[in-house]
């Protein structure tokens, strides 16, 4: 092989991703949205019932809150990574269309 060939082929490595690497990056981003409300919630709303001694009052509906926050970043992560994931493959096919146009 090649020197040209070898550097070529490291090149194209350096530019790609691991094929596992994105779905990482989601799957913290969506665990982080179900985790850090609910955690922060749980000890939010016990530390205010002991405060105000109203057992489980603010426990819970500060829970029922932080499940509303996260489904709503939830959903709205979901549809930036849907429209984000729809643009690339637009883009993969109009450059599809043009290669092949070229080689027709």
């Amino acid at each position: 092989m090649s020197n040209t060939n070898l550097e070529q082929k490291d090149n194209g490595k350096k530019d790609e991703k691991a094929w596992w690497q994105p779905a990482l990056v989601l799957f913290a981003k969506f665990s982080g949205w179900i985790v850090f409300p609910v955690i922060i919630a749980i000890y939010f709303g016990s530390w205010l019932d002991k405060k105000f001694n109203s057992k489980p009052i603010f426990f819970l509906g500060i829970v029922g809150l932080a499940f509303f926050i996260s489904m709503f970043g939830l959903v709205k992560n979901v549809l930036e990574e849907y429209k984000r994931i729809e643009k690339e493959e637009k883009e993969k096919k109009e450059k599809s269309d043009k290669n092949n146009i070229k080689n027709f």
